[in-house]
């Protein structure tokens, strides 16, 4: 079979994060079973329109952010028939099952909401919002799929009619055994993430501020690039915890990994997420996560059992997270063992046929009416 995914960007792009990491892992995994998949992007800047291969996957860009639909379009209309196009949404969708004669599915990580205010002021921020609740209803014959409750019970209450959860995958592969690592001080704690607006990194500096002030000798990892990275080197100066912090950038997997087997605690302060890839990534090293109670990051980390859910979207709530994993070094060994034995559960060996079986099934079925 012929599938095609439409995605804004490749897993080459600069921009490139979790989300495209999850596409290309369902792609390549239908190419391993023989099927003939495509993924069209967005350019960007220095790019090559049609750059080969990768894993399997034949690579294809063009349009920018607001036209790349229409060239979809036009792209498509060249192409042998696709038994099934994969049409993803990130708050903008590409309006395939409008313009195309044949199955089509809609992908989604999370329903963006408040992060359309993290990127763009009123009103944009307004339209945007209402831009994507109209374009669910219009979708709501379409079949979704995604990985979080969250977000299905939102699309589902805005009309989308079929929504299936199929989870997030990882290539980590979880510590057969882990070392000790008795949380104590210096406590160290560590954020892998792009450095966006909406991740809200700030409020972790802010929280090992608060940590450090109050007596605790902690340290701070930020692992990942991004525009943002200025700003938070900056903040770190403000916050007078620039000497407990290191920014390392983007690492390769191996080092990244090492650092998460390192710390004792992930944090993660996003708006809203799809689900959490690090998260797991850090269980499966042995480390427990200390989130914000947000979409997403409340299903991938099982408060007191995996890891801390704060009580609220603050620095403070999340430093007294942090404070009382420090006091319950019992509870601490607990999470470690859960949080690995769970990640073990959603290595990619465990999801893709699960994953891949869907999508075959729903290339087969009639087309829908959009």
């Amino acid at each position: 079979m012929r599938f095609l995914m439409l995605n804004w960007r490749d897993p080459c792009n600069p921009l490139a994060g979790g989300a495209e990491r999850v596409s290309l892992a369902y792609l390549a995994a239908l190419a391993r079973r023989g099927h003939e998949v495509w993924w069209f992007a967005n350019t960007f800047a220095d790019c090559e329109r049609a750059p080969g291969t990768i894993e399997g996957v034949n690579l294809i860009r063009a349009g920018s952010k607001w036209g790349s639909w229409r060239a979809a379009r036009r792209w498509h209309r060249t192409q042998p028939p696709f038994d099934l196009v994969i049409d993803q949404h990130h708050g903008l969708p590409w309006w395939a099952p409008w313009w195309r004669r044949g199955r089509c599915v809609a992908y989604i990580h999370e329903v963006l909401g408040p992060i359309w205010d993290a990127f763009y002021p009123w009103p944009v921020s307004a339209l945007g919002r209402l831009a994507e609740h109209v374009t669910h209803r219009l979708y709501r014959r379409v079949p979704f799929f995604t990985a979080s409750a969250f977000t299905r019970d939102i699309l589902r209450r805005r009309g989308v009619r079929d929504v299936s959860i199929i989870p997030y995958g990882v290539d980590t592969v979880a510590l057969a055994h882990l070392e000790p690592k008795p949380i104590s001080q210096p406590l160290r704690l560590a954020v892998v993430s792009r450095l966006a607006p909406n991740k809200r990194v700030d409020h972790a500096l802010l929280a090992l501020a608060l940590l450090r002030r109050g007596g605790v000798d902690a340290r701070l990892t930020v692992v990942g690039s991004g525009h943002e990275d200025a700003s938070l080197r900056r903040c770190a100066i403000q916050c007078d915890v620039a000497q407990a912090v290191e920014f390392c950038g983007a690492l390769p997997e191996a080092q990244k990994d090492a650092v998460l087997r390192q710390a004792h605690l992930l944090l993660h302060t996003s708006l809203r997420e799809g689900w959490g890839l690090n998260v797991i990534e850090a269980n499966a090293m042995g480390t427990p996560a200390a989130v914000y109670p947000v979409a997403g990051l409340v299903e991938s980390t099982l408060h007191e059992q995996t890891g801390l859910v704060a009580e609220a979207e603050t620095p403070e709530a999340l430093a007294a997270a942090i404070l009382s994993a420090l006091q319950r070094p019992a509870d601490y060994e607990r999470w470690r063992i859960a949080a690995r034995d769970r990640a073990q559960t959603f290595h990619w060996d465990n999801v893709l046929p699960q994953a891949c079986d869907w999508l075959e099934a729903q290339a087969r079925a009639p087309r829908q009416s959009a």
